[in-house]
């Protein structure tokens, strides 16, 4: 079972119950979700659907990783796979593959209805190695409680380094705002 556009648009109406005032910052994913696109797919252009996991110690620090190819702070996170039943599914296994973070030190997994924090609809920059032009990725932010502070295990192709940040010190301050209200 994969990511469906049911799921992404539930996930997104959820999102914009919530959070109004954000209608405006995701109008190029609200647009993108018309028929005969298939936006989980990352060969979708000029828009697909990736997530992030914003992994929260037990002190309330983030965790952040130094992405290689793009050479700045970011979430762990990425593209669907056609194996992930949902985009929350798809925080997790990325979580886990970016970090080695497992399912197993999430301190309370969410089971249905989970809403992302944040959703960043941005421009990700082209990839020529993959033959893929700029384009822009629609990403779901899901706020994930870990136990204790995990040891963290860094994919060396994916990532350089990794820190442990304050909210307050996220580059996103919507991100930093949804995370503090949790």
């Amino acid at each position: 079972m994969t990511v469906t556009h049911e799921g992404i648009r539930g996930v997104l109406a959820r999102y914009l119950d919530a959070f109004p005032h954000r209608a405006p910052g995701v109008a190029r994913l609200t647009h993108s979700l018309g028929p005969g696109q298939n936006i989980s797919c990352r060969k979708t252009l000029p828009l697909h659907v990736t997530c992030s996991a914003a992994a929260i110690d037990h002190t309330g620090r983030v965790l952040m990783i130094r992405h290689r190819r793009l050479d700045r702070w970011v979430l762990p996170g990425g593209h669907i796979s056609p194996s992930d039943r949902s985009l929350y599914d798809t925080a997790l296994r990325k979580l886990e593959e970016e970090t080695g973070i497992s399912w197993r030190q999430v301190a309370s997994l969410a089971m249905t209805d989970v809403m992302p924090v944040d959703i960043d609809v941005h421009q990700a920059p082209a990839h020529p190695a993959r033959d893929t032009p700029e384009h822009w990725h629609a990403d779901f932010r899901f706020a994930i409680r870990v136990r204790d502070t995990p040891d963290i295990t860094l994919r060396p192709e994916e990532a350089t380094a990794y820190v442990w940040r304050e909210p307050v010190e996220l580059p996103a301050m919507r991100l930093a705002a949804g995370i503090a209200a949790l």
